[in-house]
């Protein structure tokens, strides 16, 4: 229930800063139509604002889009001042240079004046923050607080009660008042009757054992009379790291443990990201990528692609591209070199590596050689940042069966194994730290840090093989 209510307001919260974000806009245009100097150079006047109500299909998405992604719908019920205007400044400076972004992209920029962008996410600022200060002063009110206020019962065994409430208190829930224990071993369910009247409970936490599943459904049944949501703790099974949702299987309610990311719009967002971005490196990178080709096939015999099965999505294989940077008969050879492998575990890494042409090893230092894997990407084969892919081989000779939960999202381009040092690891087992690090905790913003790392890393050279 309490989960529900969250996204219900978020969804209300979306739907008003949308609206005050589209507001600073016209609020911006007119306050500039007020002041004729322009803030940047130039002093022509302002067309009416019709001519820029386009722009709000840009700006009502990408600040909703934003205000998500800095943790704005996130917070708690009475979140700081100082995290509400960090989170929201963030959010109002990147949807202005999205405008920016999206104006030139479109060869419009030049109609929209200057100083529009800037008064835009200051403007918007202000009115979402005034908001934010309407709402917090609602929420610190008597009313608020009583409207806000969930009164719950727990039910379970003394042990199941006692933990839940240690856990009540050491998370600080200011949207729940424990009105009332119940413990199923020992007192009647009628009691729960007497409490739910006494207190006016508007839900019951059930958690107990399986072995008592005959006590789970009288009290469900209880409530089912009254009327009072049951929420019933699914912790029959000690899971370590998976996460734990409801959904639904042939119409009957099923638990789901996932250690993955789940379903969300950040998710989406990242495919979406994939795709727009591989089809505009690939269209940026055309003449380059042709003339590498070409270098390729004038400076050594063999094909200009290398391809080879890696494992992809829950270790499905996949054919990856690279531009070949070794001999041609380099699979053949590579078992001459075994002794040599400086890696831990699964992995085949040289230093100097003899089976690599000399235009290869430039290639590889610049990670010019990966472009190609662009195609994957596109393909929806990998991402731009994942777990870097590993050749069917090597991951048959995992030792450790945990370490196959690397491949529970789609292999990328780059990573923080990449950013974090790229082949100057040397241990397999840090690798996969990093890997399952960045999958317990991504997000797209780690994402996005993580494209800003890769970039001078690879500029620089560093670490490459």
């Amino acid at each position: 229930m309490l989960r529900r209510h969250k996204e219900i307001r978020s969804r209300v919260q979306m739907f008003l800063d949308a609206a005050l974000f589209g507001l600073a806009w016209y609020l911006a245009h007119a306050l500039r139509r007020v002041w004729h100097i322009e803030a940047f150079g130039g002093t022509r006047e302002i067309d009416p604002f019709a001519e820029y109500t386009w722009v709000l299909l840009v700006i009502v998405p990408v600040s909703v889009l934003f205000l998500h992604l800095s943790g704005f719908y996130r917070r708690p019920w009475l979140a700081s001042r100082r995290v509400t205007a960090w989170q929201l400044a963030k959010a109002a400076v990147w949807t202005g240079l999205a405008i920016i972004i999206v104006t030139w992209l479109l060869r419009k920029g030049y109609l929209i004046p200057r100083a529009m962008v800037p008064f835009f996410s200051v403007i918007s600022f202000v009115l979402v923050y005034v908001k934010e200060e309407l709402v917090l002063a609602y929420r610190r009110s008597s009313v608020g607080q009583a409207q806000a206020k969930k009164r719950i019962v727990l039910v379970g065994t003394c042990a199941d009660t006692a933990r839940l409430k240690r856990a009540i208190e050491r998370d600080n829930r200011d949207d729940v008042v424990l009105v009332g224990e119940l413990d199923i071993n020992r007192e009647p369910i009628e009691e729960l009757v007497h409490l739910l009247h006494e207190h006016s409970v508007n839900g019951v936490v059930l958690s107990a054992a399986h072995t008592y599943f005959g006590q789970i459904e009288k009290t469900i049944e209880v409530c089912e009379r009254e009327g009072v949501e049951v929420w019933l703790m699914a912790d029959f099974f000690k899971t370590q790291i998976s996460q734990t949702r409801t959904d639904e299987f042939l119409g009957r309610p099923t638990l789901v443990f996932t250690s993955v990311p789940q379903p969300s719009w950040p998710l989406v967002a990242k495919q979406t990201m994939d795709f727009v971005g591989a089809t505009v490196l690939l269209i940026l990178l055309a003449i380059p990528l042709l003339l590498v080709a070409l270098a390729i096939k004038v400076t050594s015999p063999g094909p200009v692609l290398f391809r080879q099965q890696r494992a992809g999505l829950n270790g499905r294989p996949f054919t990856m591209l690279k531009f070949r940077s070794m001999i041609t008969d380099a699979e053949q050879r590579k078992s001459e070199l075994e002794a040599l492998n400086e890696m831990t575990g699964p992995v085949f890494k040289v230093t100097n590596d003899p089976r690599i042409t000399p235009l290869g090893r430039w290639l590889r230092k610049y990670s010019v050689d990966e472009l190609p894997q662009l195609i994957n990407v596109w393909r929806g084969e990998m991402s731009l940042v994942g777990p870097r892919p590993l050749p069917l081989d090597e991951v048959r000779r995992f030792d450790d069966p945990s370490h196959r939960r690397r491949l529970s999202v789609k292999p990328g381009l780059t990573c923080l194994w990449q950013v974090s040092g790229r082949s100057n690891l040397r241990d397999f087992q840090e690798w996969v730290r990093l890997d399952l690090e960045y999958i317990d905790n991504w997000s797209l913003w780690l994402d996005l840090r993580i494209l800003a790392r890769t970039l001078p890393v690879v500029l620089a050279g560093a670490g490459a093989k």
